[in-house]
């Protein structure tokens, strides 16, 4: 009777440790096919975000002379004129580009180029690296006559 009954619960116990081991096995399977598909290492890619003045159609940023190449498209019902542009990380007005004027109709776009700033300095960015910082753009509404800065973030990956 006594061995009858150590039986069952040896059988219990190797019951108990058989379901948990499949069920680790399956974790450990799960995690390593999401491991291979590098959910666990994303890829950065560039984002720019724009209020509603604008919309960002690409952005490129060249780490060999830290320069932004950024596609913007107007959405406001009335044309307007770039008058300055700028990258940094300050949200500040500081070290803008200041082409001749670029007039832009309803839905017009146009591709700016200009060097980034970090904290007053040019950046300095190897392939790979990741900047972040704000884009800056002054412009004039040609039916007000109002000027406006539009200011959009920026997370781009050097190439």
């Amino acid at each position: 009777m006594e061995t009858a009954m150590k039986n069952k619960r040896a059988q219990s116990a190797i019951e108990y440790l058989t379901t948990y081991g499949w069920a680790i096995l399956i974790i450990i399977v799960v995690v390593a096919a999401l491991y291979r598909l590098g959910i666990f290492n994303p890829t950065i890619s560039t984002t720019c975000i724009f209020p509603a003045e604008f919309g960002c159609l690409s952005a490129v940023l060249y780490s060999s002379n830290s320069t932004l190449y950024i596609n913007v498209q107007q959405s406001l019902q009335t044309p307007i004129t770039i008058t300055a542009y700028g990258c940094n990380n300050m949200r500040t007005l500081t070290n803008m580009v200041v082409p001749s004027p670029i007039t832009l109709g309803i839905g017009g776009n146009t591709t700016l180029s200009m060097q980034c700033y970090q904290n007053g300095s040019v950046v300095s960015l190897l392939p790979g690296q990741t900047y972040s910082g704000f884009v800056l753009i002054n412009y004039t509404n040609l039916q007000s006559g109002f000027r406006h800065t539009a200011q959009g973030t920026l997370k781009a990956k050097a190439v």
